[in-house]
Parts: structure tokens; sequence; C-alpha cells
């Protein structure tokens, strides 16, 4: 029998909490692209463009949720797939202590960028 492989369990907060980050993902990235390629014809967007798209509120907000997002998405899966492998005890906690703070230094670390180009630090 072939055994299902899954990180999360079904109906569980942290499978629930995938989804809904993935679908965010998903869609702001459409979003992002269809912007780029239909709007502002990719061929011709340039460097002076895009940071001229960052003094604008709409843009910075979305680029800074897509980036918490995707850091709490990654992070999670990452612990969910090391949970699956077995890790357990004082690992699991040392590692779930780990992730946590690479993750809210890696979004922080985004997220002051973000502010610095956009002329707000």
């Amino acid at each position: 029998m072939a055994e299902r492989y899954s990180s999360f369990q079904s109906g569980s907060a942290s499978w629930l909490l995938q989804r809904v980050t993935a679908a965010f993902l998903v869609v702001v990235l459409a979003f992002h692209f269809f912007l780029l390629h239909f709007l502002n014809h990719a061929s011709e967007v340039t460097f002076a463009q895009t940071t001229a798209r960052m003094d604008q509120w709409g843009y910075l907000v979305t680029m800074v949720l897509f980036l918490w997002t995707g850091t709490f998405h990654g992070v999670n899966g990452v612990y969910a797939a090391l949970l699956n492998q077995g890790l357990t005890g004082t690992k699991k906690t040392a590692v779930k202590g780990l992730l946590v703070v690479a993750g809210l230094a890696l979004a922080a670390q985004g997220t002051y960028l973000a502010l610095v180009m956009n002329g707000m630090v």
C-alpha cells in the first residue's frame, strides 16, 4: 500500500494556514505578473519605473504582506516537513525556535529594506 505523504494533518490549524498563505501568495503573484506583463509591457519595465512604484503605499503594503506571508509559509512548511521526518523532543523545540527567530529576522530585514527603498527610513 502506498503511504500518503503529508506534512500536515488535514483539518488542523497548520494545514489551513498553509493553504490560505499559499492561495494568498498565488493571487498576489498573479496580480503582479498581470500588471507587469499586460499593463507595463515587461520588456519596457526599467529599474527607474520599479523604484518609482515604490513611492506608492499600495505597492509597499502589498510587498510587505507578500514578504511576511511568504516567510511564514516557507518557515511553517520547513518545520512541518522536519516533523514529518521524525523530529521530536528537544531537537523539535530547538529547531522550532531557530526557525521562528530566522523567519522573524528575515521578514524584519525585508520590511526594513522596503521602507528604506520607499524613503521612509
